[in-house]
């Protein structure tokens, strides 16, 4: 199947038919892309973005809680002179 390369805004883009996604479970939403051997190839995601964030996160947090800075009790000569 032949089809064209489309200025969409800034960009090009291809409309891709609905079989092509149906036979390779696309469907909309975020794909991975990348050029290899001259062809531009379209993947399922391995994994969706963010995953695993806020698991990560969470350790960092638990790691750092015994080091957490008490940001009241830091202070600056020049904070003296403020009123609050």
């Amino acid at each position: 199947m032949k089809t064209a390369i489309r200025k969409m805004g800034n960009s090009q883009g291809v409309l891709i038919p609905k079989p092509f996604l149906l036979q390779t479970g696309l469907d909309i939403g975020e794909v991975e892309i990348e050029v290899e051997n001259e062809s531009i190839v379209i993947r399922k995601p391995k994994r969706k973005s963010r995953e695993g964030w806020a698991q990560a996160c969470q350790r960092l947090a638990e790691k750092q809680a015994a080091e957490a800075i008490a940001w009241p009790l830091i202070a600056d000569s020049a904070d003296a002179d403020i009123s609050w």
